[in-house]
C-alpha cells in the first residue's frame, strides 16, 4: 500500500531498496530526528509513543512476530506498526 502512495505500480522497488540496500542506522537515526525538529517541534508539543499493534494467531503475515503489545499488555504474536509522521 504505501508504495502504491508513493506512485510506484507495486511494492518491488522499495522492497528491493529496503531488503538489499545497505543502511547507516545513526546516520537514518539522524536525518528522521532533524526532520522531526524541522516540521514537528513545539515549545508546547508533547511526544506520545503508542505500543498499540495488531495481535495475530500466525507468524505468516509481514511484521508478525513475539513482542510486546499495549494491545495485549504483555508479549504475544503481534504486528506492532508505526504511524505515518504528519505535521
Amino acid at each position: 500500500m504505501r508504495a502504491e502512495a508513493a506512485g510506484d505500480a507495486g511494492p518491488w522497488r522499495q522492497q528491493a531498496l529496503l531488503g538489499r540496500g545497505r543502511w547507516d542506522a545513526d546516520a537514518l537515526r539522524d536525518v528522521v530526528r532533524d526532520y522531526v525538529v524541522d516540521h514537528l517541534a513545539a515549545d508546547d508539543a508533547v511526544l506520545v509513543i503508542d505500543e498499540t499493534g495488531f495481535l495475530k494467531q500466525g507468524r505468516k503475515s509481514c511484521g508478525v512476530s513475539r513482542q510486546y503489545t499495549g494491545s495485549a499488555g504483555k508479549t504475544a504474536n503481534s504486528d506492532v506498526r508505526c504511524p505515518s509522521l504528519s505535521a
